[in-house]
């Protein structure tokens, strides 16, 4: 198709999901509710130029990728890994701040310090940093082959993404980022 830029890219968070409240580091197969789903049908129209949807794998977000298509007649080109959100280490997922375990706590003591640090088998701010880079290449890549896109993902994937620029301590201001559920930003990093 026509030559896409990083300004054809739209990035959309997934709507509200079972289980989400405030710290709550959601299991991959939480569902989208009622309500995400109705927050996805208020998300349209979308933008008139887009012509194409890539999506995170994580089921909420390609819930709501299937929503946006059915309703839009738009396809799905892409459902990619690169899209899915932090990988949490498995001991916190489902758990709230109150019952995070003691090797996670220390975890998000030093993590802003030691941005390679991992806890378990959750993804360090470096790798997720690096993730991000690697996405902003695949939707430029996408957008030069199939035209503008709306690309569906995560609250911290969608900040880091958006500040790729700050390095990996970006973390932080993604996770304090107000970034409703079915909200659409324009993608204005800039291209390799």
């Amino acid at each position: 198709m026509g030559a896409g830029s990083l300004a054809d890219i739209w990035l959309m968070r997934h709507g509200a999901y079972d289980g989400h409240r405030a710290g709550y580091h959601a299991p991959p197969d939480a569902a989208l509710t009622r309500e995400g789903d109705e927050q996805v049908h208020r998300s349209l129209p979308l933008p008139a130029d887009i012509t194409a949807i890539v999506t995170s794998p994580v089921m909420r977000a390609r819930q709501t990728a299937s929503v946006i298509a059915h309703l839009t007649g738009l396809p799905v080109v892409a459902t990619s890994g690169l899209l899915a959100e932090w990988r949490a280490p498995s001991i916190v997922l489902g758990r709230t701040p109150d019952t995070y375990p003691p090797a996670y706590r220390a975890w998000r003591e030093h993590r802003l310090t030691n941005p390679t640090l991992r806890c378990e088998d959750g993804e360090s701010l470096t790798d997720l940093h690096t993730r991000a880079q690697r996405c902003a290449s695949f939707l430029h890549h996408t957008a030069q082959e199939h035209g503008p896109l709306l690309a569906i993902s995560h609250k911290l994937l969608l900040g880091i993404l958006s500040r790729l620029a700050e390095g990996p301590t970006s973390f932080a201001s993604a996770a304090r980022d107000t970034w409703p559920f079915a909200e659409r930003r324009r993608f204005t990093a800039p291209s390799e």
